[in-house]
C-alpha cells in the first residue's frame, strides 16, 4: 500500500551519507507516498488513510510527544505551486508522520487499520 519511502536513515534515500555523518539514526520523520485504488486519487489515498488513524494526532505541526500525521499537499506546502511541489517531491499521495513516544507496536497498528 506504500508507493515510496522517503527516510534518510534507508540507504536507498539520497542523503544517506549526509544524514548518517550529521545524526546517530535517520529521526523521527517518515514521509511515504500511498497507492491510490483504482478510481482514487492519490489525495484520496492519502487522506483515507490519514483519516482511518485513531491515535496519531492529525496535524500539521512537528515537535510533540505525540506521533502526528500530516498531508503536505493541502497541510504545509499549500501555499506553493503544483509544479514547485513536484520538482521538490511532494506528491498528493505524499504522507508524513512524526513518530512520538508510543510503542512501535501501537504506531503500526494505527497505521494498518485502513488495510485491514
Amino acid at each position: 500500500q506504500v508507493a515510496r519511502v522517503h527516510y534518510p536513515g534507508l540507504k536507498s534515500h539520497p542523503q544517506h551519507a549526509l544524514a548518517m555523518r550529521q545524526q546517530s539514526n535517520g529521526g523521527g520523520i517518515v514521509s511515504f507516498e500511498v497507492k491510490s485504488k483504482v478510481g482514487q486519487t492519490q489525495q484520496e489515498a492519502a487522506w483515507a488513510l490519514i483519516d482511518a488513524t485513531q491515535m496519531i494526532s492529525i496535524t500539521a505541526n512537528l515537535g510533540d510527544a505525540k506521533s502526528t500525521i500530516t498531508h503536505p499537499t493541502t497541510t504545509t506546502h499549500s501555499r506553493v505551486t503544483a509544479a514547485a511541489r513536484a520538482a521538490a517531491g511532494i506528491q498528493d499521495g505524499l504522507v508524513r508522520v512524526a513518530v512520538g513516544l508510543e510503542h512501535v507496536d501501537d504506531l503500526k497498528a494505527d497505521l494498518l487499520l485502513l488495510a485491514k
